[in-house]
């Protein structure tokens, strides 16, 4: 039944949705962020990998593109510790288990998380040519990736590792039909279990990431890492205004739990990161995943599925219990 519900959801909102960037623009997340595998943990990143899937729909047969924005690390956006002396290393998979391998689907780089066929790989240390510039892989045809049925299409993987260095890279993708243009793919998404990222220094700009829920959660757990205590994460679905989650302080971890009530199930949670006003954070890095009462985790989607969850107050008012 789960694989039924997710499958029916996508396919029918894949015929009015567009690909976005990643992050994407409801997201409101200026960069993704990595930082090299010498950096201290205490700048904000965990484990120094991040990994994201792009699901291409089965009804897109021409060549694909996944493009990388300011893929060096030096420069006007990246963040320097001392000298620059980090390299980054971008890798992109596709064929069987490339997804559907569980190494993949962790949040740790351990075991066969690179799971499945090397299509491209190429290591960016700071390099003027490509800061603030875009770089492509591709062209790749869209039944490189594995074919993965749930999701009514062919999924890729791509790798951003830190694997010299303690400086931190900022970056966003784009997944396009054009190699020197970003061109929407129509139906497409991207997702990620474990989300690293950049805030805005505006304390009046506010995040989003919007994990999706199926009918089998009833319980979350999110878990959020050197969130330097900037202001508050809150909850906001079809059924609820807004519930404050535990947050992190610097280079430590918090979690909280809450119970998933019947009219947020097939639909996507909306995390917003709200940065206090004073005094303000700048550079905050921060760290995110979210769990069900199995301990699977969930994806989050650029696009949410669903839509942007938005609360509605007659859902919300219910009658006190005897």
């Amino acid at each position: 039944m789960k694989k039924i519900a997710i499958t029916c959801i996508i396919l029918l909102l894949g015929m009015s949705m567009f690909s976005q960037p990643i992050p994407a623009e409801d997201e409101n997340i200026p960069y993704l962020m990595t930082f090299g595998h010498k950096a201290e943990t205490s700048w904000g990143d965990d484990d120094f990998s991040q990994t994201f899937f792009a699901l291409i729909p089965t009804e897109h047969t021409s060549p694909i593109f996944i493009r990388i924005f300011d893929p060096d690390c030096g420069g006007k956006i990246d963040e320097i510790n001392g000298f620059w002396d980090t390299k980054m290393e971008y890798s992109v998979y596709g064929g069987v288990g490339c997804y559907s391998h569980e190494d993949a689907q962790g949040i740790d780089p351990v075991g066969n998380y690179k799971s499945g066929n090397l299509l491209a790989t190429k290591t960016f240390g700071e390099n003027p040519r490509y800061d603030n510039k875009w770089y492509t892989f591709g062209p790749f045809n869209p039944t490189e990736g594995e074919l993965v049925e749930k999701y009514g299409g062919y999924v890729f993987k791509i790798i951003c590792e830190g694997i010299t260095g303690d400086d931190g890279n900022m970056y966003q993708y784009f997944v396009s039909t054009s190699p020197t243009e970003n061109k929407r793919i129509e139906g497409a998404n991207a997702f990620a279990y474990e989300y690293s990222f950049r805030m805005h220094n505006d304390p009046n700009e506010v995040s989003h990431i919007y994990p999706y829920i199926d009918d089998r959660t009833i319980k979350v757990v999110q878990k959020n890492f050197d969130w330097d205590n900037d202001g508050v994460i809150r909850v906001v679905s079809v059924a609820r205004a807004g519930l404050a989650c535990k947050i992190s302080g610097d280079d430590g971890w918090a979690q909280s739990e809450f119970i998933i009530l019947d009219e947020e199930k097939n639909t996507s949670l909306d995390f917003q990161f709200i940065k206090k006003k004073s005094p303000v954070v700048k550079n905050n890095n921060v760290v995110i995943s979210v769990k069900n009462q199995y301990g699977e985790l969930l994806p989050f989607y650029t696009i949410p599925i669903g839509g942007v969850p938005k609360y509605k107050y007659s859902i919300g008012v219910r009658k006190k219990s005897n």
